[in-house]
């Protein structure tokens, strides 16, 4: 199995705010995995590196085989990516923020967009402005599937979902997975890491630690964090 995503040294300094320091990981294809940590560790920054919208300092990522720098937009045309905070326009209604979203990949996304609708129960015909922040993130999570990407990114994703629809988008990542996709998990929620994911690593003060099985109980979860 190939990797889909190569992190080798990668390192992004704020100053006197924390970044990230020598981060190393591959990502295997077909791969559900858990990138655990509390907020402000880290992971946000490392992913947005991946994706090419932060310069970092040095290393080098690779994603689906290409150059996170030189390959930006074609990676970007591959990935479906939601960050941990959605952001619309609030005047917008629900369905034309989906197909905004698909017209800008030129891709005609009705059909897939429908079936996510219907699963995770979005309300089309609403608002941006009259969404709580669960059924944002609703909407949010449906523009990162709709196109059926080769690779997910999910930045706490779940925050404001009710249990059912977790259970729903969890149904939907196991499901595009199983047809070839691969997905990363950026959670600091142990128990959503412990039940899905196939492998993981955790964020610390900056830097990361690959664990041997995503199965980890609170104790030794604790444990990296007393190090």
């Amino acid at each position: 199995m190939d990797n889909v995503i190569e992190i080798s040294n990668l390192t992004k300094n704020y100053g006197k705010n924390r970044g990230v320091i020598d981060v190393s990981m591959n990502v295997k294809r077909g791969d559900i995995f858990g990138f655990i940590g509390p907020n402000g560790a880290g992971k946000s920054t490392t992913i947005r590196s991946m994706l090419g919208f932060l310069k970092y300092d040095s290393g080098s990522i690779k994603i689906l085989g290409m150059d996170s720098v030189k390959d930006h937009v074609s990676i970007l045309k591959e990935v479906g990516y939601m960050p941990s905070e959605a952001w619309f326009y609030g005047s917008m209604r629900v369905s034309e923020v989906i197909r905004y979203a698909a017209d800008i990949r030129k891709k005609d996304c009705r059909a897939e967009a429908e079936k996510l609708c219907e699963r995770l129960k979005v309300d089309v015909n609403k608002r941006i402005k009259e969404l709580s922040y669960g059924n944002r993130k609703k909407v949010s999570i449906v523009c990162a599937m709709q196109h059926r990407p080769k690779l997910f990114i999910f930045d706490e994703p779940t925050g404001g979902l009710d249990p059912l629809i977790q259970k729903h988008f969890f149904d939907l990542i196991t499901e595009y997975v199983e047809e070839g996709a691969t997905c990363i998990l950026s959670t600091h929620v142990l128990s959503e890491v412990n039940k899905y994911c196939r492998s993981a690593a955790i964020m610390r003060e900056g830097r990361l630690t690959m664990l041997e099985s995503p199965k980890i109980d609170d104790e030794e979860f604790l444990k990296y964090y007393e190090e």
